[in-house]
């Protein structure tokens, strides 16, 4: 098919295509011709003029017809791509719909499970402002952030969720959410931060005195193996958090009464009993793996030890439960 006019155009030697005006103009003229030649076998009586006429009438009807044919091939290729195009943009229109409902429903769930939807659409605004112009260095680590903070999410759907690592934001965001009580297990690997690291342990300590000015009960329990180790240096420590109103015990581990002793001593601080902060391997070993549990076997198992090794210590230097 001619791209112009939609009627096949023979090829000439050589691969030359007639265009299709002159195509159509040839087509024409033949067909007055033989309008004419017609014309003269029927009535060979009529003067020259009408049989010209007649040639010429039916020449223009034939070229009418050509350009009809055209124009109607050229309709249906039109109503072809106006039908594409219209189911195109009815796909495109329903699959925006269907967005916008997925949008609205979200929204919808965060505002009814009382979350703050400005917060989100912050997040979503910053993220896409990034992502449009910020550095490539910038749009990787936001994207990696972004999917780190949606698996994080997902895991919390069970109740649950791991980090490689220490994770000091974590430990802090949870202390300015806590509303009742914090109840923290330290065993003597942890002394290492308390003694080691003034910075972070003062970050964690300013955090616990605010929760505290706002009715937070603070407890901990400080867990070393011998006697012995209960030192000037311990408690120093102890009387320094107790000045902040921080109520503590020690526990010698070798002193605890054999139903106690099979318990793990594992460090971890309890949030309204409702969530549990725990580092799951020695610190020592320099790759601790911090966990967030709020599963109820779990969360009942650390708060029923933290009561036993509780009532179970003393407070540093009286020589006593």
């Amino acid at each position: 098919m001619d791209g112009e006019s939609g009627i096949p155009s023979p090829g000439l030697a050589g691969g030359v295509r007639i265009p299709p005006v002159l195509l159509k103009t040839l087509v024409t003229v033949v067909v007055a011709t033989i309008a004419y030649v017609i014309t003269n076998l029927i009535n060979q009586s009529q003067d020259e003029l009408w049989q010209l006429a007649v040639s010429i009438v039916i020449g223009g009807a034939a070229l009418i017809v050509q350009y009809m044919i055209d124009f109607e091939r050229r309709l249906a290729s039109v109503e072809r791509a106006l039908v594409t195009h219209h189911r195109d943009m009815k796909d495109l229109v329903s699959e925006k719909f269907i967005q916008v409902g997925e949008v609205t429903e979200i929204f919808g769930k965060l505002d009814r499970a009382g979350l703050d939807t400005e917060n989100v659409k912050l997040l979503l605004q910053s993220a896409t402002e990034v992502q449009s112009q910020g550095p490539d260095i910038v749009k990787a680590f936001a994207r990696a952030e972004l999917a780190r903070l949606a698996s994080i999410m997902v895991n919390l759907t069970g109740w649950t969720t791991e980090w490689s690592g220490e994770n000091d934001d974590w430990l802090l965001g949870l202390t300015e959410c806590a509303t009742s009580n914090i109840d923290a297990i330290s065993s003597a690997v942890d002394l290492t931060f308390w003694k080691a690291e003034p910075a972070r342990a003062r970050r964690y300590l300013d955090a616990q005195s605010d929760a505290i000015g706002r009715g937070v009960t603070v407890r901990r329990v400080f867990v070393v193996e011998n006697a012995a180790d209960v030192n000037s240096g311990l408690e120093e420590i102890c009387r320094s958090q107790q000045r902040r109103r921080i109520q503590t015990r020690v526990v010698v581990t070798s002193e605890l009464p054999n139903d106690l002793k099979g318990g793990p001593i594992n460090d971890c601080v309890l949030f309204d009993g409702e969530l549990c902060y725990e580092l799951t391997a020695d610190r020592t070993q320099g790759n601790p793996t911090t966990t967030l549990n709020a599963r109820v076997p779990r969360l009942s198992e650390r708060i029923k030890r933290f009561n036993e090794l509780w009532d179970a210590g003393r407070e540093a230097g009286s020589g006593s439960p």
